[in-house]
């Protein structure tokens, strides 16, 4: 079932239409077809009205859009052989961070990536895709058996932030966070990290240290939420998060000109979420690329620029 946003509740009469003369009518019926003719028109018109100036807030909450495709819909339209693993060997399994093996074309990968799930039921046995500790012990394991194995690491991310709940903070959130991040600059094998939703905090950042960071075009990767900022520096539920989005600048254009991401995937017009197939095409396209590149350099030099590139990151200056 299709959701519709705040501002695209404007094509909902006219997609459901439609879906109503292809499901009880005969579309191919004249009176009819020149009806669905009509629609489609006034779709793309709506269309071009909506989505060719998105603000910032707009494309966050495109970010989050329930029909948007997840890590799992990436992994069984990119990959094939896709091979799960489970567990952390330390306490259990967390179903918000899916990992194993799969090969992309005939090349042999690790993929990693939150899972935030499609239905109520899913997204609630998912964790809504904030991973607990064992989440991240979990995909540190997976990547030291591809850096052991020489397979190249692909991380997708999707993840409003890493659990806090009193149970993840005791088997030591912070203390897994840091790790996976300090696990990742050591590897010796090209990582690739994709930003197919949210990007938040360290949750997100756990599994993004990599060699290639891309980002899908409606996607945001960020500090902190902009509801969290608002809260902070403003106490304000209301327009609060949409200065904070401005003013975070978390959006793909944003982070291309800071030189957080190497490159932005485009999505079809009107976002992931209404054209799956040119999403994974588009994805499919940008990800090979970048893989034939890092996939050619020693494991030294893949080390280093992935410290490198990360150390460059961000402007100082220095006060007397």
């Amino acid at each position: 079932m299709r959701h519709y946003l705040n501002f695209e509740e404007k094509l909902k009469p006219l997609e459901m239409r439609i879906a109503e003369i292809g499901r009880f009518y005969d579309i191919n019926d004249p009176y009819y077809a020149k009806e669905v003719e009509s629609l489609r028109k006034r779709i793309s018109k709506t269309e071009r009205e909506i989505y060719s100036d998105l603000t910032n807030w707009q494309r966050l909450q495109l970010s989050r859009h329930v029909n948007r495709p997840h890590t799992l819909d990436y992994v069984h339209n990119l990959f094939t052989d896709f091979t799960e693993l489970h567990g952390d060997r330390n306490f259990r399994d967390d179903p918000a961070v899916v990992a194993g093996f799969a090969r992309f074309g005939d090349t042999p990968v690790a993929v990693i990536g939150h899972q935030k799930g499609k239905d109520l039921r899913e997204m609630s046995a998912r964790n809504f895709g904030m991973a607990n500790p064992d989440g991240y012990r979990k995909a540190m394991r997976v990547m030291d058996m591809a850096n052991r194995w020489n397979k190249p690491i692909i991380t997708f991310i999707d993840t409003p932030g890493a659990f806090p709940g009193i149970g993840a903070e005791e088997r030591g959130q912070a203390e897994a966070i840091a790790s996976s991040i300090y696990f990742m600059f050591s590897l010796v094998v090209p990582v690739i990290c994709v930003v197919i939703g949210e990007g938040g905090s360290g949750g997100a950042l756990a599994i993004g240290v990599g060699n290639k960071v891309l980002m899908l075009e409606n996607a945001n990767y960020a500090v902190i939420s902009p509801e969290g900022c608002a809260a902070i520096l403003w106490r304000d539920d209301a327009k609060g998060p949409q200065l904070a989005a401005e003013a975070l600048k978390p959006t793909a254009y944003d982070l291309l000109k800071l030189k957080v991401i190497d490159e932005i995937i485009k999505e079809p017009f009107g976002g992931a979420h209404r054209d799956w197939e040119h999403t994974f095409i588009n994805a499919g396209e940008v990800l090979g690329k970048h893989l034939k590149e890092t996939i050619q350099l020693p494991g030294d030099k893949l080390k280093q620029a992935r410290y490198d590139k990360f150390r460059k990151m961000g402007i100082f200056e220095e006060r007397k």
